[in-house]
């Protein structure tokens, strides 16, 4: 693993760093690149200039690890009222969340229980809810839920980490069910027996990962692959491959950070393409701040500029 992203993976999980950090005008200055702001105000009227250019989103409040039960059912409560924001506006907009967020941590059944009211009211309002993948501790448990809610409820999706060595094995027990796949290279700090030590081999499992969710057998199925990358190449490989299987356009979708890569966002969109951005909001943002810079740690360059317009 490269030495850069070892150090921003690590400085992601560390409450110490988090809290010098969001004290910093010019930390908070750099954040701003990659998230419309702290509210869900701020979020939606992102979302709604972003529709404007013909791009969807999908809206995640940040957070994870709650250990307080009341915390967990306030995240429910959100996510309730995001879903009625996307509703009064009328966006095309879906909701990802974290399990830990609504209460892995305290109980398996409660999580779940606590996302089925997420996806039940989603499907009130006909709108979609992904569970979001998180470091492997949690990944039994999370492929677990997702099944028990997928008896359940059809418009719940999954996001699985291509980095991973375990993702092929995973993905194929999923595709029986004809499940929403969101494929992300991934962000965490995994041992290195783990996964994929080269960005060649994550690319490559990446690739053969989408190819296998375009084939018959999983579109047969019912299933639906989301790219979940900015990497220029692999789009362009994916998009080859889609248009040399004379797949429509829109077999699959391409969903990219806001604020990342914003010139081929526009450009898959203009080009027909189904694009979807993913706006985080919240103020526990530090850890996932860190994650983004570990993916890419080109970013650092702008938070550096920030520093030095101080």
């Amino acid at each position: 693993m490269n030495p850069l992203r070892s150090v921003l993976l690590a400085a992601s999980q560390s409450p110490r760093l988090r809290r010098q950090a969001t004290r910093h005008r010019f930390v908070r200055r750099a954040v701003s690149r990659f998230m419309p702001g702290e509210t869900l105000d701020a979020a939606i009227q992102a979302a709604g200039a972003l529709r404007a250019g013909g791009i969807a989103t999908i809206l995640t409040h940040l957070g994870e690890n709650v250990s307080d039960p009341a915390e967990a059912e306030a995240v429910v409560a959100h996510y309730h009222e995001v879903l009625e924001g996307i509703r009064r506006t009328a966006l095309d907009a879906e909701v990802s969340v974290k399990l830990t967020q609504v209460g892995l941590d305290l109980d398996r059944d409660l999580a779940c229980d606590h996302l089925a009211r997420i996806a039940g009211r989603a499907r009130d309002v006909g709108n979609r809810v992904w569970i979001d993948m998180e470091a492997t501790p949690y990944a039994d448990r999370t492929l677990e839920v997702f099944r028990r809610l997928r008896a359940t409820y059809t418009n719940v999706g999954l996001c699985l980490q291509t980095y991973l060595r375990r993702t092929e094995a995973d993905l194929e027990s999923l595709l029986p069910l004809g499940a929403s796949i969101r494929l992300v290279k991934g962000a965490y700090r995994e041992p290195r027996e783990l996964v994929f030590a080269r960005k060649a081999d994550v690319d490559e499992s990446f690739f053969r990962l989408s190819v296998r969710l375009l084939g018959e057998e999983a579109r047969r199925a019912g299933a639906r692959l989301v790219v979940g990358t900015h990497d220029t190449r692999l789009i362009g490989r994916i998009a080859d491959h889609v248009a040399t299987r004379g797949l429509a356009k829109d077999a699959c979708e391409y969903a990219l950070l806001y604020g990342i890569q914003r010139r081929e966002q526009a450009r898959l969109a203009r080009e027909g393409f189904r694009v979807r951005v993913l706006i985080s909001y919240g103020t526990h943002w530090f850890p996932w701040y860190m994650r983004r810079l570990a993916e890419r740690p080109a970013n650092l360059l702008f938070m550096g500029r920030s520093l030095l317009s101080r």
